[in-house]
């Protein structure tokens, strides 16, 4: 799901930078965030939606 982070949360683990409040997220079954349409220095970043490209498990939770 999608949502919008109402405090800073920590890093990405597939981008690396911060998830911080405001950030739009998606949200998956774990409950492990990620960034979801975020514009980082003017980089846009959609990094869960990439990762499904290639990968179809969370990226903390491989084995689930």
């Amino acid at each position: 799901s999608e949502d919008v982070l109402s405090k800073d949360a920590g890093e990405c683990a597939i981008c690396l930078e911060e998830l911080q409040q405001g950030d739009t997220i998606a949200r998956l079954p774990c409950l492990c965030i990620y960034h979801k349409g975020q514009v980082f220095l003017r980089i846009h970043m959609n990094c869960i939606d990439e990762w499904f490209e290639v990968n179809r498990s969370c990226p903390e939770h491989p084995s689930d």
